[in-house]
């Protein structure tokens, strides 16, 4: 399967602190947004990861993520030089996907709740068509909402509806089979312009191949792009931090835990780090790994912990 972070936009409900870059390059407490949903495609196995920003920001997000080996991955870049959708990433991303399954996380959603990782590694195997990722909100007048049978089947999609079916709010994190492209490639702009994923979802929805996993009680989903929810995201990350002892989608931890690199290759990357707290982290974890020797549990409960606790998988959000 083939991972497309999409970073593009303005970033306009942030001015001006987007003034001067990439709302995706922000940081939510200790670490740049982007981190989040990388390690949610990480998490899911994924290993070639494009990502998609506005021609001034590129060089940043490469300066930042280079070419991927240092994290046993391979990230590649392409321009959106205008928000045309987010179903215009697999326009642009075609050539990356190729005739693989692909991912689609926005770089502004975070998510955070027990055992994300092994569902979505137990259900990524099984899924045909599109998988989408549903949570329960007080206000789904203000989302596209999912309504869904027993199973789990996809019965109807509304776009911020005055009389919701449910409240399952369809996140940022979607997984598609290759008939995507060619979905894609078919539709038509919506009357602002953008090519939707709305669009693409009911098309699968009309081909009986969607579903929807609801993620539930005991998880967060968080969706940066207003100061507000920026600052909230960052404050609930610190919180589960400083609690429970774990860095929240350490990149360098999760490349570890799924046996990208090794021990010592990731404490190289903690010493790079300087004397940073985080970089501090990621020596720990490896000595810690390490020590255990070859046999040492995985230890992802979560999204980007490697301790057997809770931790975070960014979303979109």
């Amino acid at each position: 399967m083939k991972g497309i972070i999409l970073a593009g936009g303005h970033g306009t409900r942030l001015h001006p602190i987007t003034l001067g870059g990439s709302k995706q390059l922000l940081p939510i407490y200790d670490k740049p947004m982007v981190y989040y949903p990388l390690s949610v495609l990480m998490l899911a196995g994924v290993r070639e990861v494009l990502i998609i920003s506005a021609p001034a920001d590129l060089p940043q997000f490469r300066r930042l993520l280079g070419d991927g080996r240092r994290l046993g991955m391979r990230f590649s870049y392409a321009e959106q030089p205008e928000p045309r959708g987010l179903a215009e990433a697999f326009l642009i991303g075609a050539e990356h996907i190729g005739s693989d399954p692909v991912a689609l996380a926005l770089g502004d959603n975070v998510f955070h709740g027990p055992g994300f990782s092994e569902l979505l590694r137990s259900r990524l195997p099984h899924t045909e068509g599109c998988l989408l990722f549903g949570y329960p909100v007080p206000d789904p007048q203000r989302y596209g909402i999912g309504e869904v049978d027993d199973a789990g089947r996809l019965l109807s999609i509304e776009e911020k509806p005055d009389r919701p079916k449910s409240n399952r709010a369809i996140t940022g994190l979607y997984f598609y089979d290759n008939e995507v492209v060619e979905i894609a490639r078919g539709l038509r702009p919506s009357e602002r312009g953008e090519l939707e994923i709305t669009d693409v979802n009911r098309e699968y929805l009309a081909r009986g191949r969607a579903s929807l996993v609801d993620l539930g009680r005991g998880f967060a989903w968080l969706d940066t792009g207003t100061h507000d929810s920026l600052l909230e995201a960052a404050q609930y990350i610190r919180t589960i931090e400083h609690r429970q002892g774990v860095r929240i989608a350490c990149v360098e931890e999760v490349a570890l835990r799924m046996g990208y690199i090794d021990a010592e290759q990731c404490r190289r990357l903690g010493a790079a780090l300087g004397a940073s707290g985080y970089g501090r982290y990621v020596m720990e974890v490896a000595e810690a790994v390490r020590a255990a020797g070859p046999a040492a549990p995985p230890g992802l409960t979560g999204a980007g912990t490697g301790t057997g606790r809770r931790g975070i998988v960014p979303a979109p959000g």
